[in-house]
């Protein structure tokens, strides 16, 4: 009873602090309903086109919320603006949830929804016939797991991964940021902790089994594409979203990082258009833009 108030608090506190930081009463108006069939039933998803649209990859998005919190309606007004910075057509899938649906079912319904997109990918354009994954927080972990997991038909494909602030690793590693940046800001130490329990529930995080939810542990990071990756200085998420940085380099992948020293984890997505987030809306922009 306690997990599930608890569940309910945040969800509800999140999309209404979103839905404040954008300032719009009408933020959540205009995106067009969707379903994704998959082999798991059909999965909901908001697609995006703008005024602009061009021959661009067409953009998956997950979003974040720690596999537990976010929504469509969380992450509706910064869709809507790379789609329309960017100039490409955004589809933002609605995965199902922990802890109602633990590990791995969030990494499998993204999988099984870009396979769907892939199969009907000219009912979205215009595209130029690619896909780029992007994701914040745990939708950055859902995006790098995605394509990890891609078969030989779909990972030609996938052109880039947008990776914003992502989760790469479990706290039983914990890095120096956890301990630097445990309070004070949105995302604390504990709720990053809840966020993966609720997400991995009974799976051992040493078990062999849990180790796809990992990608920092990844012995096949040089199967994927090129990705531009930012990191927060007041995020717990910082250290290890730099280590991922390095070990897609250690790999041969092509990766430009974007650091922004004085935001928290959240600034992107989720806080209004704050001077950081314009400046990573514009780099991703102009990142997808080139592939």
């Amino acid at each position: 009873m306690l997990q599930r108030l608890k569940v309910s608090f945040f969800r509800k506190y999140y999309r209404f602090s979103s839905r404040q930081a954008w300032h719009a009463p009408d933020v959540y108006a205009s995106a067009d309903a969707l379903e994704l069939p998959t082999s798991a039933g059909p999965l909901r998803g908001h697609l995006y086109r703008g005024v602009k649209a061009q021959e661009r990859p067409l953009i998956v998005y997950f979003h974040g919320g720690g596999w537990v919190i976010g929504d469509l309606q969380t992450h509706h007004a910064y869709c809507q603006a790379l789609c329309d910075a960017s100039g490409a057509s955004v589809i933002a899938v609605d995965y199902r949830l922990a802890p109602e649906q633990r590990f791995p079912v969030a990494q499998d319904d993204c999988l099984a929804a870009t396979q769907a997109i892939f199969e009907s990918l000219s009912d979205f354009g215009p595209t130029n016939g690619g896909i780029v994954l992007a994701g914040d927080s745990a939708g950055g972990h859902l995006s790098l797991c995605t394509a990890l997991a891609a078969d030989d038909q779909l990972r030609p494909l996938i052109k880039g991964m947008v990776l914003t602030y992502p989760v790469v690793d479990h706290y039983s590693k914990p890095s120096l940021s956890y301990v630097e940046c445990a309070k004070g800001q949105a995302l604390t130490t504990d709720i990053m902790r809840w966020f993966w329990d609720s997400y991995l529930g009974d799976t051992d995080p040493d078990s062999a089994e849990a180790q796809k939810a990992f990608p920092l542990r990844s012995d096949a990071l040089s199967t994927l594409p090129p990705a531009i990756l930012c990191t927060a200085g007041r995020d717990p998420l910082r250290d290890e979203g730099m280590a991922m940085a390095d070990a897609l380099r250690d790999a041969g992948v092509a990766v430009e990082q974007e650091h922004y020293p004085d935001s928290e984890h959240g600034f992107a997505c989720s806080m209004g258009p704050t001077d950081d987030y314009k400046a990573w809306l514009s780099r991703c922009a102009d990142w997808i833009a080139k592939h």
